[in-house]
């Protein structure tokens, strides 16, 4: 079975988002993994910015391919002291910050 290019239909996810977001089981788990997904997605994307791949990563600061892999999808959080040496080892100043929400 084959599917036409031209029979896919684009996914509206910003429907899809807003349906997922009035349920209150949905945001109270979205909330729960929120920031650990926040510095998984950060860290991600400041090694692809600084050109490095996990391999390289691994090399600059002396940590475990695994390790990496589990801070990128969230599954782990680094240390502070972790934080700083992949700060410099992709070129990025480590910058912790608190941010309060306004009603």
């Amino acid at each position: 079975m084959s599917l036409r290019a031209d029979a896919l239909a684009p996914i509206p996810f910003q429907s899809i988002r807003e349906r997922w977001h009035a349920d209150p089981d949905y945001r109270a788990a979205y909330e729960e993994v929120s920031p650990a997904m926040d510095l998984a997605f950060a860290m991600a994307a400041a090694r692809q910015a600084a050109k490095l791949s996990q391999a390289e990563l691994v090399r600059r600061i002396g940590t475990s391919l695994a390790m990496v892999a589990r801070w990128e999808t969230g599954k782990a959080a680094p240390t502070t002291t972790s934080l700083r040496r992949f700060a410099e080892a992709t070129g990025a100043r480590l910058r912790i910050e608190f941010a309060f929400e306004r009603d």
